[in-house]
């Protein structure tokens, strides 16, 4: 909650000013309209917080179409609610860019127009949400629906990122584990064990040697690691080639049907609220297809948007793809039928959600403790092998 100072006259005319603590300009100007007053200013008291975060471009746009939303939904007038929102800004870059804004609606620009005009802040997808919200006469709506999809997606990407922090926290530990036994450790019973020659077990030859091979051409296997990894990070740029490796993707173990999941999410809930938007089906689609991230599925959707250019049913051109989930398909004939495509796309886009966040964790709870047992196992076995050397020393004649 933040604290905000108003003005507002009565219905009388008389002038009122207060501060009140509120959620955003929004709430403070319904609360003075529940009250009866007709408010004039809303600013923030000092160190009031501003819709945008710097460094998250997603969450800018989020904080903003939602914050525009609540104001015009409150019965505020497009060029009055930027003007709240600018006197309720506090970051001087924030400042500027609903400057430019409002000026480009003072000349009489829709809004659309003047979102784009602000470089890449305001993507495709969102610029054709407003278009489709302010043809239909109903601007509120689709700066609700788009600051609502922005959440879901974020919140989809944050759940996918969580996921993989301790994985790959418990994985680097592992390696760096591994690397300072085999090149610190080990070497300091190298001397110790050297007249023993072949009379040392074979475990423990095994692991000197492993430790030699680290030492020696560890670097080396390293870089040629880094370059392998440059150069198919090149060849992958070539769209054959990453078409073939995002389909073979696909066909892993685990792996594969959680991509593809998380694929269905995303391609639902784009073209389920473009549509809600007021936005024409091929047009949706081809905006949606740049929501994939997989090469296999936009190449997909790219011939079930030529089909359905040609007439025929979106579901049924998903179902021949053979690529989408039977069951998400099914859903999304079901909503075709009915005539509510969009509301069946957003059903879809919200189980696969759930359906993710289920395959993660069951994804983690298996990997987590393969990684731990595995760990366990070979710096079990290394330091058995040292154990069992040492102890073989007592066993050789003097």
């Amino acid at each position: 909650m933040a604290t905000y100072l108003y003005t507002a006259i009565t219905p009388e005319g008389d002038e009122r000013r207060g501060e009140v603590e509120a959620a955003s300009p929004a709430a403070v100007v319904r609360q003075l309209q529940d009250s009866g007053l007709i408010p004039l200013s809303v600013d923030p008291a000092p160190e009031a917080s501003a819709w945008r975060v710097r460094g998250r471009p997603g969450l800018q746009v989020q904080n903003f179409s939602r914050e525009l939303a609540e104001l015009m939904q409150a019965g505020i007038a497009l060029d009055r609610a930027l003007q709240i929102m600018l006197r309720t800004a506090s970051d001087s870059e924030q400042q500027r860019l609903l400057k430019r804004i409002q000026d480009s609606v003072q000349r009489g620009q829709p809004l659309s127009t003047a979102l784009q005009q602000q470089g890449r802040l305001f993507s495709p997808f969102y610029l054709s949400m407003m278009r489709a919200a302010e043809s239909a006469g109903n601007l509120t709506a689709g700066l609700r629906e788009a600051a609502i999809y922005l959440e879901r997606s974020r919140a989809l990407r944050e759940k996918l990122l969580s996921a993989l922090i301790y994985p790959v926290i418990l994985l680097v530990v592992a390696l760096l584990s591994l690397a300072i036994i085999l090149t610190y450790v080990i070497p300091q019973f190298e001397q110790l064990f050297a007249d023993m020659g072949e009379a040392l077990p074979l475990a423990t030859r095994v692991v000197i040697a492993i430790a030699d091979g680290v030492r020696n051409f560890g670097p080396w296997v390293l870089l040629l690691l880094v370059l392998g990894y440059l150069l198919a990070k090149r060849q992958l740029r070539e769209p054959d080639v990453r078409l073939a490796w995002h389909r073979r993707v696909l066909l892993w173990p685990l792996l594969g049907g959680l991509l593809a999941r998380i694929e269905t999410a995303r391609f639902s809930r784009s073209l389920g609220t473009l549509l809600k938007g007021g936005v024409a089906l091929v047009a949706a689609l081809q905006l949606a297809r740049d929501s994939l991230g997989n090469e296999a599925f936009r190449a997909t959707v790219d011939d079930v948007t030529r089909q359905v250019r040609e007439g025929r049913r979106l579901g049924e051109q998903l179902q021949h793809s053979g690529l989408f989930p039977l069951l998400a398909v099914q859903m999304i004939q079901v909503g075709e039928e009915a005539g509510q495509l969009d509301q069946a796309l957003l059903n879809v886009a919200d189980r696969y959600d759930r359906e993710v966040e289920v395959s993660l964790q069951r994804l983690l709870t298996l990997l987590e403790p393969i990684l731990i047992v595995g760990l366990g196992v070979l710096i079990a076995g290394m330091i058995m092998s040292i154990l069992v050397a040492i102890m073989s020393i007592n066993q050789l004649p003097l």
